[in-house]
C-alpha cells in the first residue's frame, strides 16, 4: 500500500514431478514447483529479487530452502530462508528454523523450528545475513539437537 512491491513471477516454469527423486542440489531462476522429492538445497538463483518455489502436498525437500517466495503445502526438513513471503498452507511440516520477511500460516500447518523475522532476510548476495549468522551460532535447544541427531543417526545405539 505505502511502499514499492517487488515483482515476484507467478508463472511456475520448472517442475520436479511426483515419484521423482533429485539427490543433489537445485539451483532455479523464475518459478519452480516439487512433486516429488528432493534430497539436497534448492535454491533461487535469483537471490531476493525474485523466485517462487511451490513445494506441494506431496512434495519433499531435504535440504536448506531459499527463495524470495515460498508456498509450502508438504515438507521441508531443513532451513528455510525467504526474501520476501512463506506461505505455510493446512498441510505443510517444516523441520527447521524459518526466516521471512512476510509470512501466512494456515491453520494447520506445523514449524519445529524458530520463525524469524527478517527485515531483509537475505543480502543481495545470495548470503545469510548478519542476524541469521548470529542465530545459527546461537546455542541449541534440547529439541534442535535431538532432531540433529535424529538426522545425523547419531546418538543411536
Amino acid at each position: 500500500m505505502f511502499g514499492s512491491k517487488r515483482s515476484v513471477p507467478k508463472e511456475i516454469g520448472s517442475l520436479v514431478g511426483a515419484g521423482t527423486v533429485i539427490n543433489g542440489d537445485i539451483v532455479f531462476t523464475g518459478g519452480l514447483r516439487i512433486d516429488g522429492t528432493v534430497q539436497g538445497s534448492v535454491r533461487c538463483n535469483d537471490g531476493d529479487k525474485g523466485g517462487m518455489l511451490v513445494v506441494s502436498e506431496t512434495g519433499v525437500v531435504e535440504g536448506e530452502v531459499r527463495a524470495a517466495h515460498l508456498v509450502v503445502a508438504g515438507r521441508i526438513n531443513g532451513p528455510v530462508m525467504a526474501s520476501e513471503l512463506v506461505e505455510l498452507q493446512p498441510k505443510a511440516r517444516v523441520s527447521g528454523d524459518v526466516f521471512y520477511r512476510a509470512l501466512e500460516m494456515h491453520q494447520g500447518a506445523i514449524v519445529e523450528g524458530r520463525l524469524t523475522h527478517e527485515a531483509a532476510a537475505m543480502e543481495p548476495s545470495g548470503r545469510i545475513s548478519v542476524a541469521l549468522q548470529l542465530a545459527a551460532a546461537a546455542p541449541r535447544s534440547e529439541a534442535e539437537t535431538a532432531w540433529s541427531e535424529r538426522k545425523t543417526g547419531a546418538g543411536s545405539g
